[in-house]
């Protein structure tokens, strides 16, 4: 008797755990088709009513309307974006806490200072939604109209002419020009503002040269002749000024150096969860009306998927990191 069940028992033992193992493969697709159970927060690491914040809620507005639960923006300002990230980090990994990501935090910090976490160990890629410019910028009553003839003239003149760099030491707009002066082989002063305002100011007045600025606070003083638009920092022109050329194409090939915003999630959240919010990115990215609310803020769309997130996180951050040298930028250890 024991010689005819030991089979049956054992084909009894094989089916019960195959049908185990199919389910545990099934509960988290089924888990993330029954997602979001609850609101979703999104924490941005910088004050409301800024660029950055301003992205984050109209993406967060659509991704409501198309998964129909709330996802609510939270500002954790500090640290250059870094208390939001940790906040995030430490979260559940259940697919109801994001952080919204972007360059400062994300590429540029890890290379002056060591943040409480390990971005690219802790965080998990899910999609960037655009990407910002900056642009070249000097004073409209110089006579410089184009990026060869900036090069020129500063050639001319080695190290007695300043640039501002708006935001500080450690600001996207510094760092580009460090970067782009070391490949032009370019000498000049830096003068930090604590913002771009101020920094504008002094451009506009004479005071000093250049600067690279965000294109969108670049645009209104380009329309009066304050300012001079020279080139832009995307590999791309932008929608806001065709007739202004890239780096890239005046001269210095492969030339790239962006703000970008995109999401992130704690590193356990499960893929099937950050593969549904990366399609709608893309989605959007692609979505004619949800471009025009993107262009308001200066934005070019973007949308892309985990993987592709991930190969532009490794490219981003290695070249936010030569800029950090080439500036010699440090944290202040106090």
């Amino acid at each position: 008797m024991s010689i005819m069940t030991a089979p049956t028992i054992s084909r009894r033992c094989l089916l019960s755990s195959a049908a185990a193992f199919a389910a545990s493969l099934a509960a988290p697709s089924a888990y993330a088709q029954a997602w979001p159970q609850k609101p979703v927060r999104v924490l941005v690491g910088f004050a409301a009513g800024g660029n950055i914040d301003n992205l984050a809620r109209v993406t967060c507005a659509r991704l409501a309307e198309v998964f129909g639960q709330q996802f609510v923006v939270e500002n954790r300002v500090g640290a250059m974006g870094t208390l939001a990230a940790n906040e995030v980090v430490r979260s559940s990994a259940d697919g109801h806490t994001f952080f919204w990501a972007g360059t400062g935090t994300v590429s540029v910090f890890p290379a002056m200072g060591k943040p409480p976490y390990d971005t690219l160990r802790d965080l998990a890629p899910v999609s960037v939604i655009g990407t910002s410019p900056q642009v070249l910028i000097v004073n409209g009553k110089l006579p410089i109209k184009t990026l060869s003839e900036f090069v020129a003239y500063v050639k001319a003149r080695p190290k007695q002419l300043a640039y501002a760099g708006g935001g500080g030491p450690g600001s996207v707009s510094n760092l580009l020009m460090a970067l782009f002066l070391k490949r032009a082989g370019l000498e000049m002063n830096a003068v930090s503002y604590r913002g771009t305002a101020p920094a504008l100011t002094d451009i506009i007045g004479g005071h000093v040269p250049a600067m690279f600025v965000p294109l969108p606070e670049a645009l209104p003083h380009a329309s009066t002749g304050a300012v001079r638009m020279l080139a832009l920092s995307d590999d791309r022109r932008a929608s806001q000024a065709k007739d202004v050329p890239t780096i890239a194409e005046s001269g210095f090939p492969g030339f790239r150096g962006v703000s970008w915003n995109g999401m992130m999630a704690p590193a356990a959240t499960p893929k099937a969860i950050i593969d549904r919010v990366a399609t709608e990115f893309v989605k959007a990215a692609k979505d004619p009306k949800f471009i025009a609310q993107l262009d308001k803020y200066g934005a070019s769309p973007l949308g892309l998927t985990p993987e592709e997130f991930a190969k532009f996180l490794r490219e981003d951050t290695a070249l936010w990191a030569e800029a950090v040298k080439i500036a010699g930028v440090k944290l202040d250890s106090k």
